[in-house]
């Protein structure tokens, strides 16, 4: 069986995608990976997606994004392709020996943050660790914060994170920072940040009950003295990789791995197959933005299919 639509990955790019295919009668299957649902079923409070007045819990909005694709009838398969052949059509997409046929492919894998790998990441994740200053810097009004990176990234939180928090310090392993002369000289003549060099976490340190971040322990890079520091969160930015390991080599990407498409559209450099939400996104990386960006590839597919003669 050759189906119309295939959509590889899950979150609100994936799940928007299949509602709109679904609702154009383009019976589309999708495979959600064997952990779907995207990063946010590690966020927990959401608060900046319209339509909850009092906020969500990343999970339980994923479980409403499902049960609503499904309602119309989308085939959900929790498992994760392995391989795609995408040359010519039907596309080929592949879940260890089972293969599965297309006529167009909406790749929605997303993206994740690169953590520092310390087990207390994972312990304090959604209370007081995160990954994203525009999605958690709201809960942090008043208090201080650590900034990890040396990049743009890492810039670009600290001070955005200044807007609602006391303090913040920008925390870098080395003495030089990796970002543009432009972002760093922004951030150090803001006055809420203080940056300290030469400086790794070595452990983040936290209360249970209720379980929060309560500081970090640091060790200087080059003389190896160790110190705590009093802190109310902690957040990573040393950069986010797409998850587009499965199309190298296949579809054009830029220099990190996120998927070109066309401006203004879903397209890839291959007719047939788009790319939505955080895999072709370097700049937003919002829930909102990849739901919109998952409408827009559905609707694309649906009008390459149309002029194809095959919806």
């Amino acid at each position: 069986m050759i189906h119309n639509v295939i959509i590889i990955g899950s979150g609100p790019a994936g799940y928007t995608a299949a509602l709109y295919t679904a609702r154009a009668d383009l019976k589309p299957i999708m495979f959600a990976g064997l952990e779907p649902g995207g990063q946010l079923m590690i966020t927990t409070d959401v608060e900046n997606y319209p339509g909850f007045p009092d906020g969500i819990m990343g999970p339980e909005m994923m479980d409403l994004f499902r049960r609503q694709v499904e309602r119309f009838g989308v085939e959900i398969h929790q498992k994760h392709v392995t391989k795609v052949d995408l040359s010519k059509r039907p596309f080929k997409v592949y879940v260890d020996d089972e293969l599965y046929e297309a006529n167009s492919i909406i790749i929605t894998t997303g993206a994740s943050a690169k953590w520092l790998g310390l087990e207390s990441e994972v312990t304090y994740g959604g209370f007081g660790v995160s990954a994203c200053a525009t999605c958690d810097g709201f809960f942090f009004r008043n208090k201080e914060v650590i900034v990890v990176g040396g990049g743009d990234t890492a810039m670009e939180e600290a001070n955005y994170l200044t807007k609602h928090c006391s303090k913040v310090y920008l925390i870098h392993r080395r003495s030089e920072f990796r970002a543009s002369k432009i972002m760093q000289d922004r951030v150090l003549a803001n006055p809420k940040v203080e940056v300290i060099t030469n400086s790794a976490i070595e452990e983040i340190l936290g209360a249970h009950q209720p379980k929060k971040v309560t500081g970090v322990r640091l060790v200087d890079t080059v003389t190896g003295e160790k110190r705590e520091m009093p802190i109310d969160g902690v957040f990573i930015a040393i950069g986010h990789k797409p998850n587009s390991d499965l199309f190298h080599g296949v579809l054009d990407m830029d220099s990190v791995g996120y998927i070109l498409t066309l401006p203004g559209t879903t397209k890839t450099n291959i007719p047939g197959v788009f790319a939505a939400g955080d895999v072709a996104d370097s700049q937003y990386r919002q829930a909102v933005t990849a739901a919109g960006t998952g409408c827009m590839a559905a609707i694309d597919a649906e009008r390459y299919l149309e002029a194809e003669g095959h919806s």
